[in-house]
């Protein structure tokens, strides 16, 4: 590709996306309900092959991304992790390895580690083995967990620990924190459930009351000393979540993320938002991507924004929150976010809040299980 002056001009304006988080498959044999994937996910024949990856990863590399997260699904179903591992290291990038730890052995975690594997993310489902086992849909997920944290920190990896928050372990927040501590974690990831795919399937079994997600967040709070960690805000919360992503707006900026799956790397979620033009890296380079691509430029800057984000002074701060969500509640990507409290359609995420007020019981999980996206025509 000839970089023309435009190009540079281009590139120097937007600076480089620090990190791509790279969905290299979405299998994986957790049934997660809170999993943020789509329904219908695609098949292995469909994934990009490992000349593919390594052609991304260098391509990302010579744009001036620093950090490759390596996620899926579950990236350990692929044979070829470690390869992709190595060449990562080999171009320079960072490499962050998101599993949910089922399908590694320590063999495995330490071949990783010598191919320049430098950061492991461990998720887990609760601190208490049978709710943990129940919400992965997974018997033994939990003692499997345990294990991998231990051969992730014995082969001198930093660790760390991820745990989605939402009804049937809300009570247990501050609990997981402390077990994180206990496995080694240099650092830990509480977040909030994102409703997306499955997670938007299962959002009535999932989504805690107010009270429950207030004395959660406190506990939490409370036990931050020994590690640092990061939330997204719950839809009980009054401002949306900062969101430096491509097509939640903001994509323009030097701290954003780039997202690649077998298509595109652009959120893979954001293919619900119609009449957007995706470009695919099967045939595009990542930088032709970054810079020219149409579904990233749809929300770059300030143009498309509506009232009142257009005029709110944290238009640069949460680039007027996550256009899926606008598009899921209000029917228009370009709508505020409705957990904004200056949004026109806020009395929509009220509502949903206040139905989980009346939620009990034992919830019933559609769990994620391998649906197939239909072909292409």
């Amino acid at each position: 590709m000839t970089a023309t002056p435009e190009r540079f001009d281009s590139q120097k304006r937007l600076g480089a996306p620090v990190a791509i988080l790279a969905e290299l498959t979405h299998r994986c044999p957790l049934g997660c309900p809170y999993c943020s994937n789509p329904l219908a996910l695609d098949p292995r024949e469909d994934e990009l092959s490992t000349s593919d990856w390594t052609r991304v990863f260098s391509q990302a590399a010579t744009l001036g991304v620093l950090h490759a997260n390596l996620s899926g699904g579950e990236p350990a179903a692929r044979q070829d992790l470690t390869d992709i591992v190595a060449h990562c290291a080999n171009v320079g990038l960072y490499t962050n390895l998101i599993t949910s730890g089922i399908g590694l052995t320590q063999d495995r975690v330490n071949e990783l580690a010598r191919a320049g594997l430098d950061h492991a993310q461990l998720s887990i489902q609760d601190s208490d083995a049978p709710s943990a086992d129940r919400i992965a849909g997974y018997k033994g997920a939990f003692a499997r967990k345990l294990a991998v944290a231990e051969w992730i920190t014995q082969a001198g990896l930093p660790l760390t620990i991820n745990a989605v928050i939402h009804r049937a372990n809300i009570f247990r927040a501050g609990d997981m924190v402390r077990l994180a501590v206990k496995l080694g974690a240099r650092r830990v990831e509480i977040a909030h459930t994102q409703y997306y795919g499955w997670g938007l399937t299962n959002r009535a079994a999932l989504m805690p009351s107010r009270t429950e997600a207030e004395v959660a967040i406190a506990e939490v709070k409370h036990s931050k000393g020994p590690c640092r960690g990061h939330r997204h805000r719950p839809c009980h919360s009054r401002l949306p979540c900062p969101l430096p992503e491509g097509l939640h707006g903001g994509m323009g900026k030097a701290r954003a993320q780039c997202h690649a799956n077998r298509q595109n790397p652009a959120l893979p979620r954001a293919e619900t938002i119609p009449d957007l033009e995706f470009w695919t890296v099967r045939d595009r380079s990542i930088e032709d991507i970054w810079i020219n691509s149409p579904a990233f430029n749809a929300f770059r800057g300030e143009d498309w924004m509506r009232e009142p984000c257009r005029s709110c002074p944290r238009k640069t701060v949460d680039y007027g929150g996550c256009r899926c969500q606008a598009l899921a509640l209000t029917g228009d990507a370009r709508e505020a976010d409705p957990v904004c409290h200056l949004s026109p359609h806020h009395d929509k995420i009220a509502e949903i809040a206040a139905q989980s007020e009346d939620a009990g019981g034992v919830p019933l999980y559609n769990y994620r299980r391998m649906k197939l996206r239909e072909p292409a025509e």
